[in-house]
């Protein structure tokens, strides 16, 4: 099914002003840090689980909140692995929740994520270079993809090559990591948004080589 869900947002309208909450606590309650933790100690295909999320039914996505779509995503990938069956989640909802002592719940642990490197080495050189102007593809993938729907047809100007990375549309689905090359481009908010957009704003998005034409039509 192509990737055009509702976890692509940009560009949305109906959903409300953007609350900046001051000071907010990196979790709000005990659970999100849990979620958090187990997410990171499973050490999976981060683009993979990235695409768990964007899966989840519309209504789950907007109901259960950031760190709920975690744990769904994970829920979903440890059956999918065979760690879990669907009627073990059911059961242990059923019985009474747990509640930690309080010298339990204060204790704090060593354990720190692992630094994991999406920079890979590539023999061709960048197809697009600094101050070139740029246009991104109609591009409709049947999976997971890192170019927002709200950018597709738009014309940029590179303004940052990258070392190549990790290209998340394949590896998200096993097909290898495929790197490519990097780009950030910048687009005038008038080119998104048309008459709407706040005059004077610039959006700028790290982007993939194939995602991208040469404004001339050169290039990739």
């Amino acid at each position: 099914m192509p990737m055009n869900g509702i976890h692509d947002m940009g560009g949305m309208h109906g959903f409300g002003k953007v609350h900046v909450e001051p000071n907010e606590p990196v979790f709000h309650e005990r659970w999100e840090a849990r979620v958090f933790g187990m997410v990171q100690s499973l050490r999976g295909n981060i683009d993979a689980g990235r695409h768990a999320i964007e899966r989840l039914d519309p209504v789950a996505y907007l109901q259960n909140g950031y760190y709920g779509r975690w744990l769904a995503a994970f829920e979903r990938s440890l059956i999918g692995l065979g760690v879990l069956r669907p009627i073990e989640l059911e059961e242990r909802m059923r019985e009474a929740p747990h509640v930690a002592p309080q010298s339990e719940a204060r204790k704090t642990s060593s354990w720190r994520p692992a630094s994991r490197s999406h920079v890979r080495k590539v023999d061709s050189r960048p197809a697009f270079s600094c101050g070139q102007m740029v246009v991104t593809r109609n591009h409709q993938p049947a999976g997971h993809t890192r170019l927002p729907a709200y950018a597709r047809c738009r014309r940029g100007t590179i303004q940052r090559v990258h070392p190549a990375m990790v290209f998340p549309d394949d590896h998200a689905h096993d097909r290898g990591e495929n790197p490519q090359h990097l780009y950030t481009v910048k687009f005038s908010g008038e080119e998104l948004w048309g008459d709407a957009a706040e005059p004077g704003t610039f959006v700028h998005l790290d982007l993939f080589e194939s995602y991208l034409n040469s404004a001339n039509g050169e290039g990739s």
